[in-house]
């Protein structure tokens, strides 16, 4: 049993092409249908914003990527031309390996990010749901969630920002600590602006205000957070409460400044209110940050932190693919074992059958011969299909500890042409992944 990958992601193909491969929840019951044939057994959907990768077991590696790939073609509308240029479809190591370094976060946009490991989780469990997995991917997909944990933990990787909006929101948490009670006020409606925001309500602040030049822009964005637009010229008033606030607007002047505000944030009367001005030119004017309680930061100070992060996380990725080595050849070798037993198994019954076919034939050829005569060719027989099984057996054991095991149980199955019994697919043990949480 083999494990498969055919996928398409960020670092493939563009926005426009990966959205032609994307599925809708409600879609996903529809893909396994027909994704589900003889030529693969067990199925996964892994489907972000960034990656749509289906992982597949199957017995015959080239049938199951054929059938992975057409499925793909059909779906997404592309030319077998065109698909050629962004699929992947590595061997059955690296399969598992890029699944590890996914649910890891370091084959993410961002390096480290964290959402991307309950992804795979909900692509697993839907799955499971759905009753299109198997032993074999049960075992790798509970093995990737354990292996992203584990780098998290031994590696803090996703503890240092290296995005403007991500870096803004760490300050804010590091200057306030807990983020639940806070109120933000959010000033202009750009992306990085928004990101921000975003972030923060996935860190359940108390409620966000968005304010911009166009209020039609500010009712948008507010919406889309459960938030509240103001006009922009009651930020003097509202500037009062919040306790953080992310600046981010297109004018050629400050906007938050001396003369408007001032007034409201000395009537704060030291409370800290962290001010985040990520807008070239500034938005908000630096002499507001001698007043007490008010911290002030601008995109150089943000930057700084995220290049100190980034190599950060870097020394983070390489401890990480450590960790990811250790597990890819703890698993390899168990996964080996399912490689080429059943192969080794298939190989010694076709030896012994053509023995015993062989035997068959001489005997009725010969005739009459005594019981010594019987058991001396008999033995003979027995001893040349064993010397010449026995290298083979030998070196398929020798490389299913390695990460082309997998590669020479194909091979000899190809050459032998041997046909493995069903069995080999009943009673998969479990591989021992850690707490699985």
């Amino acid at each position: 049993m083999y494990v498969l990958l055919t996928g398409i992601n960020h670092k493939t193909a563009p926005v426009e092409i990966r959205e032609k491969f994307a599925f809708a929840a409600n879609e996903l019951q529809q893909a396994y249908d027909q994704l589900k044939s003889g030529d693969v057994e067990g199925l996964v959907i892994l489907n972000t914003c960034n990656r749509t990768e289906l992982y597949a077991t199957a017995r015959d590696i080239e049938a199951g990527q054929r059938h992975l790939k057409t499925f793909l073609l059909k779906y997404s509308g592309l030319t077998a031309e065109e698909l050629e240029q962004y699929i992947y479809q590595p061997n059955c190591y690296s399969a598992i390996d890029h699944l590890f370094r996914v649910s890891s976060g370091l084959d993410s946009m961002i390096l480290g990010e964290t959402q991307v490991l309950g992804q795979v989780k909900d692509a697993y469990q839907k799955a499971q749901e759905l009753q299109v997995s198997d032993g074999v991917l049960n075992s790798l997909f509970q093995k990737a969630l354990y292996v992203g944990k584990k780098v998290r933990t031994e590696t803090a990787i996703d503890q240092h920002p290296v995005s403007v909006s991500y870096a803004a929101v760490e300050l804010a948490r590091a200057t306030l600590g807990v983020l639940e009670d806070k109120t933000v006020l959010v000033v202009g409606a750009g992306e990085t602006a928004e990101l921000a925001a975003k972030y923060l309500l996935h860190n359940q602040v108390r409620s966000i205000i968005v304010s911009n030049r166009s209020f039609e822009k500010a009712l948008d964005m507010a919406s889309a957070m459960n938030g509240r637009a103001i006009r922009f010229d009651r930020l003097p008033e509202e500037i009062i409460n919040a306790d953080i606030v992310i600046s981010c607007t297109a004018a050629s002047h400050y906007v938050i400044r001396d003369d408007n505000c001032r007034a409201a944030l000395l009537a704060r009367q030291g409370e800290k209110i962290i001010m985040i001005d990520v807008a070239v030119p500034r938005d908000i004017e630096p002499s507001l940050g001698d007043i007490p309680g008010v911290y002030i930061y601008d995109i150089d100070d943000l930057h700084g932190v995220i290049n100190s992060n980034f190599l950060a996380r870097q020394k983070a990725a390489a401890k990480a693919s450590e960790i990811i080595a250790e597990e890819l050849l703890e698993f390899n070798q168990w996964l080996a074992s399912l490689y080429v037993v059943p192969v080794i198994s298939a190989l010694k019954l076709h030896g012994e059958n053509i023995k015993q076919n062989e035997l068959k034939r001489a005997f009725n050829r010969l005739g009459k011969v005594s019981e010594r005569e019987q058991e001396v060719i008999t033995a003979m027989a027995h001893a040349i299909v064993n010397q010449l099984l026995h290298y083979p057996v030998v070196n398929l054991k020798e490389m299913a500890l390695s990460n082309q095991g997998h590669l020479y149980a194909e091979v000899v199955k190809k050459l032998f042409g041997l046909q493995l019994a069903n069995e080999e697919q009943e009673g998969y043990v479990q591989i021992k992944a850690g707490n699985q949480g």
